[in-house]
């Protein structure tokens, strides 16, 4: 899968906080059409978004604080990794970001990942569209598998060599019958 770096999401739909209610919920329902479901496909290298829905509501927490929560919904079809056949996959994730205007800055050459992963830095906008297409790549199979496929057993002998036995790839196979040898010897 293509790593969020590398390209820029496909989708983007940009909320101003400074627009935002904040006195009640700020609700929000997004379904993509199916110019926007193949573009994301292709951003996720995926064979296709059958259907992608984000809904939920952005929520203000006191001054400089805002909470999003919402439902992902979306259906994608890839191929299994054993056989090649399509598979789909329905998913349903729950989403919970947190934004705040006072993050603290990491310190040093060394940065330590944050306990709390659903915390970000309060911009001036919050995407749906990011955060929606972030929510998918993370639930996305890596290795899709077809119902009842199972990678088999492959076996590679040079011709007129034998075959491995457990008992030979065993490291500690042969101790024993070495330490019975050494008893009699005294």
């Amino acid at each position: 899968m293509t790593d969020f770096i590398d390209l820029p999401p496909p989708y983007s739909e940009p909320k101003r906080v400074s627009e935002l209610a904040t006195r009640k919920p700020n609700r929000f329902k997004l379904s993509l059409d199916q110019a926007e479901r193949a573009k994301v496909a292709a951003w996720a290298e995926v064979d296709e978004v059958r259907m992608l829905n984000f809904e939920g509501e952005i929520v203000a927490r006191g001054r400089s604080e805002w909470e999003l929560t919402g439902k992902l919904t979306a259906r994608v079809k890839q191929a299994c990794v054993i056989t090649a056949e399509p598979v789909v996959t329905e998913i349903r994730e729950d989403v919970l970001r947190r934004y705040l205007q006072d993050m603290p800055e990491p310190t040093g050459e060394e940065v330590e990942m944050p306990e709390d992963d659903t915390v970000e830095r309060l911009e001036s906008v919050i995407d749906l569209g990011h955060v929606a297409l972030e929510a998918l790549e993370l639930a996305i199979p890596l290795y899709p598998r077809a119902p009842g496929a199972e990678l088999g057993a492959v076996e590679a002998i040079p011709e007129g060599a034998a075959a491995l036995e457990d008992e030979v790839i065993k490291p500690f196979a042969g101790l024993a019958d070495l330490l019975k040898g050494q008893g009699k010897k005294e």
